[in-house]
């Protein structure tokens, strides 16, 4: 729908979110990887029940950027590193930030980082 009412380049879309969002992020990209030029999941995770996380490896044409705060409790690094590490054994385009002092709020950090959105643009598919 948004990109049949405005004016949307198809090989410049970007996928993100945060916590649940970056969980979907994950599954959105994962199902859709040709549909995406680049995603940034934050303080994401994705489920065993569902095949990850083997199943990023749908990802590896794709470049992904991934952030996690270290003394998140509420979604454990464990979980983004796992994703991240399955990632990268399939030869995956994998960037991985943590940040040491954030916990689980690591979107502020993500999302008021200039660099995130130069990477972004930088991505075409």
């Amino acid at each position: 729908e948004v990109m049949a009412r405005y004016a949307v380049d198809p090989q410049r879309i970007y996928l993100t979110g945060l916590s649940m969002g970056g969980h979907g992020c994950w599954h959105l990209a994962t199902a859709y990887p040709q549909r995406f030029a680049a995603v940034a999941p934050v303080c994401g995770w994705a489920t065993r029940l569902l095949g990850f996380p083997e199943k990023v490896c749908a990802l590896k044409k794709v470049p992904v950027w991934v952030f996690h705060g270290a003394k998140d409790e509420v979604v454990p690094v464990v979980e983004s590193e796992k994703l991240v590490e399955a990632l990268k054994g399939c030869g995956g385009n994998v960037r991985f930030t943590i940040y040491p002092e954030a916990e689980h709020d690591s979107w502020t950090e993500t999302y008021d980082n200039p660099d995130l959105y130069e990477w972004l643009l930088q991505q075409i598919s």
